[in-house]
Parts: structure tokens; C-alpha cells; sequence
């Protein structure tokens, strides 16, 4: 049996193996409500046998999103909204998680196939952007943001904890904060992006207490017994990559003492100026030293797309779970697929009971 299949537990949640579907932006709610569109992608994914469906990046609050498409989780009635689509993935033998984020000063742009850029300030569709200081992006997005005073940020701390026990309530068994990729979590933490002197920017404690303090904030109203996760962007490949490992390990070791239970590690993304090497596999390195100087369960989700380069991440000790993104979109059944190509002996445990009827019975 490879270990790509077999059980993974944290806290009281125990996936059926160690493939993880991650966030990945649809783009198509309705004033962050999600749709018929969202429960038929949710559904297809946890049907193909994933041990874990994570919702993509859910807004806390109408000014946290990226695009006008993204989905929220601010009010009762886009929770409700959730419901069936926690029900389909369940349904499916998943366990159904939700990614909750603010975009800070990403947001407010135009959906990827329609420019990704941000939408002009004239559009009746557009909004003010808030961030730890007054910089922009750069590139397709240079929108300067509002500088977050002190009263923002206790709002949006605020906003994610509502946005945690909303999710909770519509029957969510895995959460995690997204603290990556450029967006307000991130952007506290990096100092490209954190200009700020006061008790939130400056020193490595002061970059950090956004996303501790938010963590804190969450850890009171989420439930002990369910994961308790974060998306976090580890390093930048920005030149300085020695020095903003050393400090984000230092900060995820101090996740862990505040609550966290894994990491999904991934690319900082808070500038356009940067040399990523893109290529199969390229955060396994960095991910298994995270693992091991932190002492926290991983995941990644950058290239691990094919049975082989995920079953080696695991053998090799990189990663706690291998987050498979494109390649289920593409084929919903990667699963079982991966576990015929692994030599898993009786593949077909891993489709439900009706396809593998038809697959196995009249191939």
C-alpha cells in the first residue's frame, strides 16, 4: 500500500488517506454567495475519492475579496448557502474544510479571464482596498490601499472569527486561515509590504501579531476537537530566502503554541519581482524543513500532481498530506487512477460503490 493511501488523523477528524483537494477560486458567486455552479465543482471533487475537499478562498467580510466572484462567508444567509455543498462532499466520504481569507490589497480586480487586474476605480463594481501600509502591489495591481488604522484591524480580526463559527455551523470540520500568497495576512508579515511603526510593524514580533493574534482570536471559537489550519507563504524567492525561512519557521513554531495543527506551505507572493522556481515537486525541500524545525504536519500543494512525485513526498517525510489541485480538475478520479498506477492492489475501494460497479465490473 503506498502511504498516498493510507488514514491520516488530526484532532478527532480522520481522512480516508492523505490526498487533499486545496483551494482553488471559482470566481463565480453571486455577491459572495456561493451557487448550483459551486455544489456541482465541490461535489465532483469528493466523489473521486479525496480525503479532504477544501473549500476555496471565502471572503470574511464584502471587502476582503479578490473578485466581485469570490465567495464570502460574512452573513448567516452565505453560510446557509454552504450547507448542501458540506452535505455533497460528506456524502462522498470527504471531509469537507473551508479556506476563510482577506484579500487586503489584492483585492478588488477583475476575475482572472477578464483582465486579473484591478478594476478601475470608476467601476461601480470596484472598492477601497485596505493593508498594513499604504504600498501597492505593482504590476497588474496598483491600486494603493487604504493604511489599516488599529480600529481596522481589531474589525477584521473580528471578521474572521465570525467567519469561523459561521463556517462551523454550516457543518465545516476543517478550517484554515489563509495567511499567504500576498493577501492581508501575508502582508502584515512581509516587510515588502509592512512599513508601518507601530506595535504591527517593524520587528519580527510586531510583523507577526496580526496573524498570531488572529489564530488566538479563532482558536476561541473553533472547535478544540476539529483542525485548526493555516495557508502560509514560507518564503519569496526574492533574494533574501535564507533570512524569510528562518523567520517564518520561527513564526510557525509559534503557531503551533498558539493552536495551529498543520501548515499548508506555500509561496509568499507579495511582490511581482521575483524568481520562483517553478518546476515538479519544488516545494517538497522546503516544506520537510518546516516539518521538521517546527515541529508541525505539513501539506503543500506546488507540483505534486502525478501519483509518483506525491507518493515520494510522503515516503521522503516532506509532507503529512499531498494537496492535489489542477490535476483534479482535470480528472476528478485522480485517486483512482494514482492507486492503479501505484499498484495498489483493489483500486477500486477508492470510487464509490456505483462507479466502481462499472468501472472494474465491465472494463
Amino acid at each position: 500500500m503506498s502511504a498516498l493511501f493510507e488514514p491520516f488523523s488530526l484532532k478527532d477528524v480522520t481522512l480516508r488517506n492523505r490526498i487533499a483537494i486545496p483551494p482553488m477560486c471559482q470566481y463565480m458567486a453571486d455577491d459572495g454567495i456561493i451557487n448550483d455552479w459551486h455544489h456541482v465543482h465541490l461535489a465532483s471533487m469528493a466523489r473521486g475519492g479525496a480525503g479532504l475537499v477544501v473549500v476555496e478562498a471565502t471572503a470574511v467580510s464584502p471587502q476582503g475579496r479578490i473578485t466581485p466572484g469570490c465567495a464570502g462567508i460574512w452573513s448567516d444567509a452565505h453560510a446557509q448557502a454552504f450547507v448542501p455543498a458540506v452535505k455533497a462532499i460528506k456524502a462522498a466520504g470527504a471531509v469537507p474544510g473551508i479556506q476563510i481569507a482577506h484579500a487586503g490589497r489584492k483585492a478588488s480586480a477583475n476575475r482572472p479571464w477578464e483582465g486579473d487586474d484591478h478594476m478601475a476605480e470608476d467601476d461601480p463594481r470596484s472598492w477601497k482596498t485596505i493593508a498594513p501600509s499604504p504600498i501597492a502591489f505593482g504590476a497588474n495591481l496598483p491600486k494603493v490601499p487604504e493604511e489599516m488604522t488599529l480600529a481596522d484591524i481589531a474589525r477584521v480580526r473580528q471578521d474572521f472569527v465570525n467567519a469561523a463559527r459561521r463556517a462551523r455551523e454550516a457543518g465545516f470540520e476543517w478550517i484554515e486561515l489563509h495567511f499567504a500568497h500576498g493577501y492581508l495576512g501575508q502582508s502584515f508579515f512581509s516587510e515588502h509590504s509592512n512599513k508601518r511603526t507601530d506595535q504591527y510593524g517593524g520587528s519580527f514580533e510586531n510583523r507577526s501579531r496580526f496573524l498570531l493574534e488572529t489564530l488566538a482570536a479563532v482558536r476561541e471559537v473553533w472547535p478544540e476537537n476539529l483542525p485548526l489550519t493555516a495557508r502560509f507563504g514560507v518564503i519569496e524567492y526574492d533574494g533574501r530566502d535564507e533570512q524569510t525561512l528562518s523567520e517564518s519557521i520561527e513564526l510557525a513554531r509559534r503557531f503551533k503554541q498558539g493552536g495551529l495543527d498543520l501548515l499548508s506551505v506555500s509561496v509568499g507572493f507579495t511582490i511581482p519581482e521575483t524568481n520562483i522556481p517553478w518546476g515538479p515537486a519544488f516545494m517538497g525541500p522546503v516544506a520537510e524543513r518546516v516539518r521538521r524545525e517546527a515541529g508541525l504536519p505539513v501539506t503543500s500543494a506546488w507540483g505534486f500532481g502525478t501519483p509518483q512525485l506525491a507518493h515520494a513526498a510522503l515516503e521522503a517525510g516532506q509532507l503529512d498530506l499531498v494537496s492535489v489541485g489542477r490535476a483534479h480538475l482535470a480528472d476528478p478520479h485522480w485517486a483512482y487512477f494514482a492507486a492503479k498506477e501505484l499498484g495498489v492492489d483493489n483500486a477500486s475501494w477508492t470510487l464509490p460503490a456505483p462507479y466502481a460497479h462499472w468501472l472494474e465490473r465491465y472494463r
